[in-house]
Order: structure tokens, then sequence, then C-alpha cells
């Protein structure tokens, strides 16, 4: 069932999207809505799959894993046995926090985080130990201009 999602809903989402630990009551307020209509909205969104969950956002550098890499992979494997191996790899590296199937002349990019190169070729050691793929190569982030987890509304 897909939600459709109205003005209130979207100000009920950027609210969440800025400070998940924000009170009901809080949102209810900002968005002009009694608190129970507006709980009732956030359950609804939560139900249907708009609202997928609510985290923590951690500063990686202050966990020991400041270095971003972008891993770019190509393959020459593209048969249902190799996808299923390779998802179930990237799925048991803590270190990908995202995974992307691309067009172009890349096949996948993932976002790696890790504490350091060392750690990186550490890293890409054990991936292409447990997975086989035609070409794999990283570019190090220098700067993060924005990152953000917010879906725009």
């Amino acid at each position: 069932m897909k939600h459709q999602l109205d003005e209130i809903d979207r100000s009920i989402l950027r609210a969440l999207q800025s400070d998940a630990t924000r009170s009901v009551d809080d949102i209810s307020t900002a968005v002009n809505l009694s608190r129970n209509a507006c709980w009732r909205r956030i359950k609804v969104m939560e139900q249907t799959g708009v609202i997928k969950g609510r985290v923590a956002l951690v500063d990686p550098a202050s966990v020991g894993v400041p270095l971003t890499a972008m891993v770019l992979v190509r393959t020459n494997a593209h048969d249902a046995g190799w996808l299923k191996q390779f998802q179930a790899t990237l799925q048991s590296f803590p270190e990908i926090v995202g995974a992307y199937r691309m067009t172009g002349d890349l096949d996948y990019v993932l976002r790696v985080r890790v504490a350091d190169v060392p750690a990186y070729d550490a890293f890409y050691k054990r991936l292409t130990s447990q997975i086989s793929v035609s070409d794999i190569s990283a570019s190090f982030v220098m700067e993060e201009l924005k990152e953000t987890t917010a879906v725009p509304l």
C-alpha cells in the first residue's frame, strides 16, 4: 500500500529528519496538529514504510573510521549465482556503508569507511579474496562538501 503524502506529512517528515528524538508534542506543535493526529500520521508512515527507521547519526572520526573510499567495481560476471554471492559478501563487510549498482562503464560503486589507507588495503585484500571482479579501484574522499541522510521533500 502506497501512502499518499500531504503537506502535513511532509512537515512531520522534515521535523523527524532534522531530529528524530523530537517528541510528538513538539512535532505536533510545529505542524499545527493535535498530538493524537500527529502520532497517528507517524504510525501510518511507519507501517507503510515511508519511515523506515530511526537511527543515531555517528561521527565517523569519533569512532575511528574517518576515511571514506569510493570503490569502483567492474565485473564480467552478471549471472544470478555471482550476484547472490556478491550481495552476501557486501553484507558481511561492516566497512561497506553504501553499495550501488550503476549504469554506464561501472557496474558497482561501494562507499567504504575505514581508519586509514592500511585499513583500506586490508579491506581490499579481504574483499577480493571473497569475490571475483574484473577491475576494482578506489578514490579517497579528501573533503566532505555535503553529507546528509535527509530525503528532499
